[in-house]
């Protein structure tokens, strides 16, 4: 009977500390491939030596973290060189030329490398595609990490709301700006991306100019819109490759509070600078007049929400 009690009272200790956990986020490990060590009845398993092409798949002793870290890691980088070109499209050429027409002939002359096939899906598409859902995947995995580590997934899913339990990791601000910059980002592609290519079979007519007037017809919405996707964009980037250039770590107070204002520093430098150009000299273009005007009031109408406002 003593010992019945025990194992109750050691598995209502086991339930308690499980909603008492909160797991780290998935970018906050310092060492990046690290790896949920083993349960006490695991064994490990061997590692293989790989082979001549270098292919090994999950026999190498990495784990599914390792790998899911990494592509979400290294999917940033061509993503980032398509943000570094558009942005030179959109806002630096902007501030430099302050004239629209003008910045619009250097867009339109370096936008068809990063719209084109194949490089479109290699530099947009699957990189964001691969980043969010590696993302996802670590989440999940570390869900089911915690389940197994403490004996709770043979729970089932009414008694662990019944008791609270806590197993999913928490949300840092960086990671919240990430889901946000899915609905930001999408929003951005589907208006000047995705709406001329479905009603004009293609977004080669639409630029600068085209935003501006998107800013005078809609000044309220486009105004937060583009100020969220700034804003969070450059906290969310900013303080990714800060994670990834090991800049962000168990550091001594003085140290990790000088990196602190740095990094945000930085954030508040490339926020500020995108501004000037998005904001301060395209927002403020004004309506294009005549049949190039009337063309875009047509495209913005097929919007949902905003054409009924047109």
């Amino acid at each position: 009977m003593e010992r019945q009690n025990s194992a109750a009272e050691a598995s209502q200790e086991t339930l308690i500390s499980l909603q008492q956990l909160e797991p780290s986020p998935v970018e906050s490990p310092l060492n990046l491939d690290k790896q949920l060590p083993n349960l006490p009845n695991e064994v490990p398993t061997p590692h293989h030596r790989v082979g001549t092409l270098g292919l090994s798949g999950f026999n190498n002793g990495h784990g599914t973290v390792y790998y899911l870290t990494r592509l979400q890691k290294y999917s940033t980088y061509a993503f980032s060189l398509f943000a570094a070109m558009h942005i030179t499209n959109t806002s630096l050429l902007p501030l430099v030329t302050r004239s629209l027409p003008d910045a619009d002939k250097y867009l339109l002359l370096t936008r068809p490398f990063y719209q084109s096939f194949p490089m479109e899906a290699a530099l947009v598409t699957a990189p964001l595609l691969t980043h969010v859902l590696a993302g996802l995947a670590l989440r999940v995995h570390r869900r089911n990490a915690t389940l197994k580590r403490y004996g709770a997934s043979n729970l089932s899913i009414a008694n662990r709301l019944q008791q609270r339990l806590r197993i999913w990791p928490g949300f840092s601000w960086q990671q919240l700006g990430g889901y946000a910059l899915v609905g930001l980002v999408g929003g951005h592609a589907y208006v000047n991306r995705v709406v001329p290519l479905i009603h004009e079979g293609s977004s080669a007519g639409v630029g600068l100019q085209y935003v501006a007037h998107g800013f005078a017809r809609h000044p309220f919405l486009a105004w937060s819109a583009q100020v969220a996707l700034v804003g969070v964009t450059a906290g969310h980037v900013v303080w990714g490759w800060a994670r990834w250039m090991g800049w962000v770590g168990a550091v001594d107070q003085k140290t990790a509070r000088r990196r602190f204002w740095t990094i945000n520093g930085v954030v508040a430098a490339v926020a500020g600078i995108w501004a000037a150009g998005g904001l301060g000299v395209v927002a403020r273009g004004g309506l294009t007049t005549g049949w190039v005007g009337k063309g875009f009031d047509e495209l913005y109408k097929t919007i949902p929400g905003v054409g009924v406002y047109m």
